[in-house]
């Protein structure tokens, strides 16, 4: 059996691009289960709506006091967070101090 170097070669580079088209396409599917990529998003959540982090005497969801506390967060889709807006502006990745 002879061995070809142009046809090794070949086979390699297709197994590379096959390998680069399944984890480009790995990273454009959301994950967990299908559902959308989400990120906590800070002063858009109204009161005892937020999903977590509602401040010092707080247990967690459903706590904040007041609509669009900065200080609490609720999920939304990856991406989206600074663009709701809300009547004491648009929300952070951060917690917003008041």
């Amino acid at each position: 059996m002879s061995h070809n170097p142009s046809h090794t070669l070949a086979v390699s580079a297709i197994a590379l691009s096959a390998l680069a088209a399944g984890a480009a396409l790995a990273q454009s599917k959301p994950m967990n289960d299908g559902k959308p990529a989400m990120e906590k998003c800070y002063g858009v959540a109204l009161a005892g709506k937020n999903d977590c982090a509602a401040g010092p005497g707080t247990t967690c969801a459903g706590t904040s006091k007041a609509d669009w506390q900065g200080n609490a967060w609720k999920y939304v889709p990856a991406g989206t967070c600074t663009e709701i807006k809300t009547p004491k502006g648009t929300g952070s990745l951060t917690p917003i101090r008041s």
